[in-house]
């Protein structure tokens, strides 16, 4: 069976680096981590992965609310605790009566580094308390902290916390169950954001719509389950599930909702 046939064309360089993974773990016998992955990436690799008896595959702190999270893949009887993910824990101090720090903001400062996005997990900010903290690769953690000084001319100094210190997100997901009419992109976008279909399809194409962090331009790009759909001052969106077809042959789905 032709697994790239149930994926997109553009998904098929993630595919490989799965199955080198795979291969390396299965030959050698050891565990390996990936970079941090959006949501479509996890859903991908646990899906390949599936029932695979002889391998076990464990989220960074799976009981915490993450969209970028790190995967562990290792033989099954390997003891793997989330002490052997290589991650650290940053964080800073910043005024709230002089600045307003926003999570575009710190990460145009962390890409402006030159550093792969892949190498971020989530940003999360406490606006009252002043506090921003960054999930990074351990392999760049010492940089970050020597180079990320400044956001929004205001200055920063980045240290290493514990895992016990991370900020529980104030964020709240709603999740939906609904039916729509196919899984275009202006058709989601309409449906999870309450537009009309010619305003979704408006915002996309002035670039305001990011599907896994990615502008699309295209109305009719088709969405699939794992999907993390943002639209620029409306907030953010996952497709969860497609739950079949109604009679109707509309298509029933879950998301979840986070509005701003």
């Amino acid at each position: 069976m032709d697994v790239y046939q149930h994926f997109r064309k553009e998904e098929q360089p993630f595919i490989d680096s799965i199955f080198d993974i795979i291969d390396q773990v299965d030959r050698q016998y050891m565990t390996k981590f990936t970079d941090f992955l959006d949501p479509r990436e996890q859903h991908i690799f646990t899906s390949i992965v599936g029932q695979d008896e002889r391998f076990q595959l464990i989220s960074f702190f799976d009981q915490r609310h993450m969209e970028r999270r790190m995967l562990a893949l290792a033989p099954v009887y390997e003891q793997i605790s989330y002490a052997d993910f290589p991650i650290c824990l940053l964080e800073a101090s910043y005024p709230v009566k002089f600045i307003d720090v926003r999570h575009s903001d710190v990460l145009g400062a962390f890409i402006s580094l030159g550093i792969d996005r892949k190498k971020l997990g989530d940003i999360t900010i406490d606006h009252e308390a002043g506090i921003v903290q960054l999930y990074v690769t351990k392999d760049i953690s010492d940089y970050v902290i020597h180079q990320l000084t400044q956001i929004k001319k205001a200055t920063f100094a980045f240290a290493e916390v514990t895992m016990d210190a991370y900020l529980q997100s104030k964020e709240t997901w709603k999740t939906v169950e609904t039916t729509v009419s196919s899984m275009r992109l202006d058709v989601l976008v309409k449906t999870m954001y309450r537009l009309s279909r010619s305003e979704s399809k408006e915002m996309i194409q002035k670039k305001l719509v990011k599907v896994n962090f990615k502008v699309i331009e295209d109305p009719s790009f088709s969405l699939a389950v794992g999907d993390l759909i943002s639209v620029r001052r409306k907030g953010r969106s996952q497709l969860i599930e497609i739950n079949g077809h109604t009679k109707k042959d509309k298509v029933k789905i879950t998301y979840q909702t986070l509005f701003l």
